[in-house]
């Protein structure tokens, strides 16, 4: 059975939506449990136990959001020398007020530092996320999840 890991940080509400159809994507592929939690609940142990990663922020002021760092603060140290961590496979989506690129590429440097491997593009959503884009999410889990299912990650 394939683990994957959402972890989002919210304040609007929006990432949280995202985050929710990024779980229920992956929900829907047989065999998969998924672990959905805010960044400032999650924990090393659940960064081990999973086989894949999806990562939920907000841009704020052209930065990902404190408590998405402060998780990649918390986990780095005691990751660093846990060989199940690496190449893990990872996906991003990114609710931005702006464009969101330099969130996504901040995002990215963290995850070349823990050797995550992406393993499709990250979802920028501009604005409020509606109908489509919470598709896209939804489709984001679905790929992960049975990737991870697959052994193809």
């Amino acid at each position: 059975m394939a683990c994957i890991l959402v972890i989002y940080h919210t304040q609007s509400g929006n990432t949280q939506k995202m985050a929710e159809a990024v779980a229920a994507g992956a929900a829907s592929v047989k065999d998969t449990k998924v672990v959905l939690k805010k960044a400032k609940d999650a924990t090393i142990e659940d960064l081990i136990l999973c086989d894949g990663i999806a990562i939920g922020s907000p841009e704020y002021f052209g930065y990902m959001a404190g408590m998405i760092k402060d998780f990649f603060d918390r986990t780095y140290e005691p990751a660093k020398d846990k060989c199940e961590i690496f190449k893990k496979p990872y996906v991003m989506f990114i609710s931005a007020g702006n464009d969101g690129r330099n969130t996504r590429d901040q995002i990215e440097r963290i995850c070349l530092g823990y050797s995550f491997k992406k393993v499709c593009e990250s979802l920028i959503v501009r604005g409020l996320p509606d109908k489509e884009s919470l598709k896209q999410c939804h489709e984001m889990g679905q790929t992960i999840a049975a990737g991870c299912d697959l052994g193809i990650y």
